[in-house]
């Protein structure tokens, strides 16, 4: 397919016109503020939704600690009472809709146009209205719920905020998924169709379409909601109801849909770790398309489970509940597994080269592979497992999961995105961190669910060591905090340059086509427009120049032939 260059003449031009006044503007913080504010390349966009979510998933880290804490004494609260259900509410919400997502769709923002040979992103402008969308969206949320609205609150106007800056929330999401998908289905460079697409592009237009299925009956919901709110409350239970009617979407399997994309990061790290063709390329693309079909329970607000004693259920029965159960809770799980299997059998059939990208793409992808298997057992009636903290550890492992994906795609593009490459043995430790962390804050909730401990709340009392688990749990957050913490310190020391070492073109062997562009990208991304005839196309000229100088020819001459 004909790569469809959007405006790319006037973008060229208006890019590299932009480039000259932000170089005579260069040394004020205003105009460089006004640059990043104002600005539509793709780059640049991705970068402030994922630089803005990291900065939120400290906080919300910090809040995580703080409910663990009041549940290690389970007899009392610290916080007053009320409080309780909207911190809950506001650390499911933010982590869901301020963190997790906004990290992976912000890598795409970034990433997929360089990945399929563009030079800008379709719709540049629509993401950069996403990205202020949902940053004022998320910022109302978290102030609309400081000041007791929300889920549960007290503030009649503050839970009407609540509601009206969740849609904004909704809409920004979308607004960028829909600039992803768009790229995906018409920026393609020649040749490159769509079986050709590479694995973390196709995994982001899976994950995109699905935010645009499902996020839009969310924003439905609230709007509902809010009209409800409003008028008589007696449809679905005014301030008390919201929680309800809005948790399907930061749940499971919807939240599988979130993190789609890393597992396409992590089978396109490890591709590149292990320095060779990947075997069962149509496999990884099938499973990763098989995780997006979660997307449909979202639609639907359709959990399936299945109900308790179903094997004495007549035949009918069994089939209402068994079809649902196995589209919505294991066909996700079954696509993560073949994802996995095509990895691990690129791993052990070629030595890889081990870094801070690998290890923080495969353990994200692992844990979230965790809470997906999880999830399938909290669904069996008969586990009796419904109403318990079960339900949390599973979404805190894909939530933490979905958040360490996206921290090694960060460092796996750091130099396309800023033309540092960040020392991966200053990494690994904080990718160590993170996985010891997300265990530790999602496992002892596995063991405590099972032991019937109530899910939201931090007053309860069950037998056994209920203090050890809900300790163990507080102190995965408080890694988590200290992972996220260092890595934004690693981040910013690698932009400003202390201890960096400068990139070249192509300094991880890579085998698409970013790896074509100068580091860091320039604006409009390539000098020429490449065409390419496989699914590596830089693999391949890695292959045919005995690891020459090739891949700096190639970014000049376009010869990704």
């Amino acid at each position: 397919m004909t790569t469809i260059d959007p405006q790319v003449a006037a973008a060229v031009g208006t890019a590299s016109a932009a480039g000259e006044r932000a170089h005579e503007r260069a040394g004020t913080v205003a105009s460089t503020l006004a640059d990043w504010l104002t600005s539509t390349d793709h780059k640049k966009i991705g970068r402030l939704f994922v630089g803005t979510a990291l900065v939120f998933g400290v906080a919300v880290t910090a809040i995580a600690g703080l409910l663990g804490i009041e549940r290690i004494d389970a007899t009392g609260n610290i916080v007053t009472t009320d409080s309780i259900p909207q911190l809950f509410s506001l650390y499911r919400l933010v982590l869901t809709f301020g963190v997790v997502a906004p990290i992976l769709l912000g890598l795409a923002v970034a990433i997929v146009p360089l990945q399929l040979g563009a030079r800008a992103l379709a719709f540049p402008r629509l993401a950069a209205a996403g990205f202020f969308t949902w940053l004022i969206g998320t910022g109302l949320v978290i102030g609309s719920i400081a000041a007791n609205g929300g889920p549960g609150g007290g503030s009649a106007k503050m839970v009407d905020l609540f509601l009206a800056a969740h849609v904004l929330v909704v809409v920004g999401l979308v607004a960028a998924a829909t600039s992803v998908a768009t790229s995906v289905l018409t920026t393609r460079a020649p040749g490159m169709n769509m079986r050709r697409v590479p694995l973390f592009a196709w995994s982001a237009l899976v994950g995109a379409l699905g935010l645009i299925l499902m996020l839009p009956v969310l924003a439905g919901a609230l709007v509902l909601l809010y009209l409800d709110h409003r008028g008589a409350r007696t449809t679905f239970g005014g301030n008390n109801g919201v929680t309800t009617w809005i948790r399907f979407a930061v749940t499971q399997p919807q939240t599988f849909v979130y993190v789609v994309p890393a597992f396409g990061l992590m089978i396109e790290v490890i591709a590149t770790a292990t320095r060779s063709r990947l075997k069962l390329r149509g496999v990884a693309l099938i499973g990763l398309g098989l995780v997006g079909i979660s997307a449909l329970a979202g639609v639907s607000q359709v959990s399936a489970p299945l109900r308790a004693d179903f094997r004495h259920l007549n035949a009918t029965q069994l089939f209402n509940d068994l079809v649902p159960y196995a589209l919505f809770n294991l066909l996700p799980v079954l696509g993560a597994v073949l994802v996995f299997a095509v990895g691990l059998l690129a791993l052990g059939s070629n030595r890889p080269k081990i870094g801070a990208p690998l290890l923080f793409g495969f353990f994200g992808g692992g844990l979230i592979l965790v809470g997906m298997v999880a999830n399938a057992v909290y669904m069996v009636g008969d586990a009796q497992l419904a109403g318990t903290v079960f339900e949390e550890g599973a979404w805190i492992a894909v939530c933490y999961g979905g958040v360490l994906a996206g921290l090694g795609g960060v460092l796996y593009w750091s130099p396309k995105l800023w033309g540092s490459r960040a020392g991966d043995m200053r990494s690994i430790p904080l990718a160590l961190l993170g996985a010891l962390g997300t265990l530790l804050a999602s496992v002892p909730y596995f063991v405590a669910g099972f032991a019937k401990q109530p899910d939201g709340s931090t007053i309860f009392d069950y037998s056994g060591p209920q203090n050890l688990w809900n300790g163990l749990a507080t102190a995965g957050h408080a890694l988590m905090v200290v992972t996220l913490v260092g890595f934004i310190g690693m981040a910013i020391a690698s932009f400003t340059g202390d201890q960096t070492k400068a990139a070249g073109f192509d300094p991880r062997d890579g085998h698409t086509l970013e790896w074509a562009a100068a580091s860091p990208a320039p604006a409009d991304n390539f000098a020429d427009i490449h065409t390419v005839a496989s699914a590596e196309p830089m693999f391949d000229i890695h292959a045919d120049s005995q690891h020459s100088s090739a891949p700096e020819h190639a970014a000049t001459s376009g010869g990704a032939a």
